[in-house]
Formats: C-alpha cells, sequence, structure tokens
C-alpha cells in the first residue's frame, strides 16, 4: 500500500469508501438492514467472518440500499452467528448458525431474490421491520 500524503488524498479515499459501501446508516426505512450479533458468543462462534463474507458480497454485488450493523447479544447464544435481516414493510428474519457459505446464501436469495432460508430460520417477527 502506498503512502498517504496529503489530507486531499486521505479524503479521497475516504470517499470512495463511502461511495462503495456504507456500513451503518440509522433511520433509512428504504434500505435493508442487516445486523450481526457480535457479542463474545457470536464472535467465538465465527460472526466475524460471517460478517466478513457478508461485508465483502453487500460490496461485490454493489448493493447500496443495504446497510451492514455489527450488534450486540441477540439472545440466541446456542445458535451464533447470527444474524437478522430486516427489509423495509416485511417480518424481520433471525438466522442461526450462519456460516461462510449461509451469508453468501443469505445475500443472494433473500436480498436479491426475496427467497428466505427456510431451513436457516430462528425466528421470524410478526411486526413488520
Amino acid at each position: 500500500m502506498k503512502a498517504i500524503k496529503s489530507l486531499e488524498e486521505l479524503k479521497k479515499i475516504r470517499e470512495a469508501a463511502n461511495d462503495r459501501l456504507t456500513i451503518r446508516r440509522a433511520g433509512e426505512e428504504e434500505h435493508i438492514k442487516v445486523m450481526v450479533g457480535m457479542a463474545t458468543c457470536g464472535i467465538a462462534a465465527g460472526a466475524r467472518e460471517t460478517f466478513n463474507t457478508l461485508f465483502e458480497e453487500i460490496d461485490k454485488r454493489n448493493l447500496k440500499n443495504v446497510y451492514l450493523v455489527q450488534v450486540g447479544c441477540m439472545g440466541y447464544c446456542h445458535d451464533e452467528p447470527i444474524v437478522q435481516v430486516n427489509v423495509p414493510g416485511e417480518a424481520a428474519i433471525l438466522y442461526g448458525k450462519v456460516d461462510k457459505k449461509k451469508a453468501i446464501d443469505i445475500i443472494e436469495k433473500h436480498i436479491e431474490n426475496g427467497e428466505l432460508l427456510q431451513d436457516s430460520i430462528i425466528s421470524k417477527s410478526f411486526h413488520k421491520a
């Protein structure tokens, strides 16, 4: 990696990164929010790899309407890593035991195609997200 030589150069790098992917943006109801439980139990079960895979897939597919957020304990320690998907106007879906492959499936099947991963759902909110 080459050295950054000026504040302007640093600002341009930051702008480019922000254009590619915004990780957190609160209160944007038209956007899909993907939350990954990153408490101690989640990290011990592999949530960091799950988060990184989701991040890479969102970036690779240029999904500008999807925000990825790290959260604390989600209360399902036995099913870590946990990923919750909130699609505006739909029930929130909580997926359990999300490894790298399931993380890719969540992006491809659920977010891009609207298809739920039935075998991985551990909770479905009856209140619309």
